[in-house]
């Protein structure tokens, strides 16, 4: 279907269930008044959000402890399914697609620091980021094992390949893992709080790379800090939330890729 072929405002769906209209071409995810609440919880976690995040832009979602962030995360990817109101993502309908979306998306939780002991390798750690795809028994493809070099060169972890995960510094382990998260060349990609237990510098390099990937990869890349310093230079979109509510949605400036 060509974009001239929309009729602004129509919806359309294909067998899989894909969403065709102008919201395809332009938004990666779109809420509209979603609460929603934890399994067997009385309490909604979220409360009537309606957010819209175009695709190939980097958006950050801050807020105080509780506001819910990680729980947005967690909605966006269809670990949570909506009590009222409608998400989309990636021209999907959550959480019914939930497998098609995740398989397209890399999510980074937070407290991503290793210990010492942690013995896996950064090529082992940053092949699990296939794993979705191969399954645990098979092994690397030709193409696989490319790719695990791609997103480790992307990194600047090039020659760490056999070193150990834990004794890497913070900011090398957080490397390790923004390359589990890029090996599979994602179309979403969801960091949470991936500045904690950084330095001023290691944050604002962490903050250069992400940025770096979503250009290089043409991702929508939605990153979770309560400290929006390291990363503001680069966000197109500011969300701020508080006690389970999105109390403001600022665009700053638009760098997305259509």
């Amino acid at each position: 279907m060509r974009r001239s072929e929309i009729i602004r405002g129509e919806v359309r769906k294909d067998a899989s269930g894909r969403v065709y209209g102008e919201d395809e071409y332009r938004v990666a995810v779109l809420l509209k008044n979603v609460t929603t609440a934890y399994p067997r919880s009385k309490d909604p976690a979220l409360k009537n959000v309606s957010i819209s995040i175009k695709k190939g832009s980097l958006s950050l979602v801050t807020g105080p402890n509780g506001a819910g962030k990680t729980t947005l995360l967690e909605l966006i990817l269809g670990f949570l399914r909506p009590l009222s109101g409608t998400v989309r993502v990636l021209g999907l309908e959550m959480p019914k697609h939930a497998r098609k979306v995740r398989l397209m998306s890399s999510y980074l939780m937070q407290d991503f620091m290793k210990p010492p002991t942690e013995t896996y390798t950064v090529e082992q750690v940053v092949s699990m980021g296939l794993a979705a795809f191969k399954g645990p028994v098979r092994p690397l493809s030709e193409r696989e094992k490319e790719l695990i070099k791609r997103a480790i060169k992307m990194v600047g972890l090039e020659g760490l390949e056999e070193k150990p995960i834990g004794i890497l510094s913070g900011g090398q382990q957080q490397r390790a893992f923004l390359a589990r998260v890029i090996v599979r060349q994602p179309k979403l990609i969801l960091l949470d709080e991936p500045f904690s237990s950084l330095d001023r510098e290691g944050r604002m390099e962490i903050s250069m790379l992400i940025n770096d990937i979503r250009k290089h990869l043409n991702s929508t890349v939605i990153v979770v800090s309560h400290d929006i310093s390291p990363i503001i230079d680069y966000v197109d979109k500011v969300i701020e939330m508080k006690d389970g509510c999105v109390v403001s949605e600022n665009d700053l400036h638009d760098s997305s890729i259509y």
